[in-house]
């Protein structure tokens, strides 16, 4: 009788199929964390546009008006809102008797007990009242809050504008949303992601919940009145303090934008697209670098007309220097603000770019942060 012998693989066989397999995951690999990426990159897409329409649906309700946390005659009293409640309230009597504070949302002490969470209007949050703080007078880099942010320079509500309670109301209701964080932003979402789930409309416990600030910021420049950021003839500059004039705090009106498929909205705030590392040596603790922080960073945008893209900062570099060429001015972002003709934290910059568009827009709502893709 004939026996049927089985052959197996040899030991070469093996190899070239181990091998091609390798081959084949080897080839997957990037394409499934490209995939990943560009999921994450299109979640924090929809994220600005749920973002946009609150901001646009507030203004129906509001007259047009853009969200503000100050009132619009804030500097007749030098932008300072102990003044203003010294002046208007002779100090104020209960925590509602002052310049309105930014309501945070209801939620829980570690003792339990149920509490309208607010930074409320006096001299340590001052800085907070700012659309952004400029370094120096009048608040002297925090003038009280100085030990909650460091020096609080570059602070303000531009950071954090849609999650206090008149723009979270026309979301889910809640500071800690899901909408307000980059599925990028990782260092921001490592510590925040529990406070999802803490019921109330604010969580300041555990610990980290507080202050949990967003991944998106506004433009500042569009949020103070446009002769801010204009060419001022008597002094030959394009800025102007707004605490000395009367209505610098007005925010103006959608309406008011002049260009708005150029002038940016929001955008990520921190360096998420392409980003090399993970912190910035320049700040304490772990802080990731800003979106204008290198010239491979290219944030998800939302634009006054509601459309949201990747702009980089090759872009913005490129149509600022067009901009300068063209027209002989300053250029779209403005050098002679407190912060230097070094503008927003360049120094602190990854590499060698150097813009403060979005931040520091020349004209502010009524200017343009680029000159459209080449």
């Amino acid at each position: 009788m004939v026996r049927n012998r089985r052959k197996g693989f040899t030991i070469i066989e093996l190899l070239v199929v181990v091998s091609i397999i390798a081959l084949l995951v080897g080839m997957l690999l990037p394409a499934i964390g490209k995939a990943r990426d560009t999921a994450r990159v299109n979640v924090s897409k929809n994220n600005l546009r749920q973002l946009g329409v609150a901001h646009k649906t507030y203004a129906a309700d509001w007259a047009d008006r853009q969200c503000t946390y100050v009132r619009d005659n804030l500097g007749l009293y030098g932008g300072d809102v102990e003044i203003y409640n010294d002046a208007i309230y002779q100090g104020g009597g209960n925590g509602f008797e002052v310049h309105p504070p930014m309501i945070a949302g209801w939620g829980y002490r570690d003792n339990g007990e149920y509490v309208a969470w607010a930074y409320w209007s006096n001299q340590s949050n001052n800085v907070y009242f700012q659309p952004i703080n400029f370094p120096g007078p009048p608040n002297n880099g925090g003038a009280g809050g100085a030990d909650d942010c460091g020096t609080c320079d570059g602070w303000g509500w531009f950071r954090f504008g849609t999650q206090p309670k008149p723009m979270s109301d026309y979301l889910n209701g809640k500071w800690f949303d899901p909408v307000s964080f980059a599925p990028k932003d990782r260092v921001v979402l490592d510590q925040i992601e529990p406070c999802f789930e803490v019921p109330g409309e604010f969580a300041a416990y555990p610990t980290d919940c507080n202050p949990g600030i967003g991944s998106y910021c506004l433009s500042p420049a569009g949020l103070f009145a446009p002769q801010v950021f204009s060419l001022n003839r008597q002094t030959d500059e394009y800025w102007h303090a707004p605490w000395e004039l009367p209505t610098g705090y007005k925010v103006p009106s959608f309406g008011q934008v002049k260009f708005p498929t150029l002038k940016t909205h929001m955008l990520e705030h921190h360096w998420l697209q392409n980003t090399k590392v993970p912190c910035n040596a320049s700040f304490l603790g772990c802080q990731p670098y800003f979106f204008n922080h290198s010239f491979q960073s290219a944030p998800v945008t939302l634009f006054y007309d509601s459309s949201v893209r990747l702009m980089s900062v090759s872009e913005a570099l490129s149509s600022d220097r067009r901009a300068k060429v063209q027209t002989g001015l300053v250029g779209l972002w403005t050098r002679d603000t407190p912060f230097g003709p070094d503008g927003y934290f360049i120094s602190t910059g990854y590499d060698f770019a150097a813009t403060s568009y979005h931040i520091l827009t020349t004209f502010g709502v009524r200017g343009r942060d680029t000159v459209g893709t080449e």
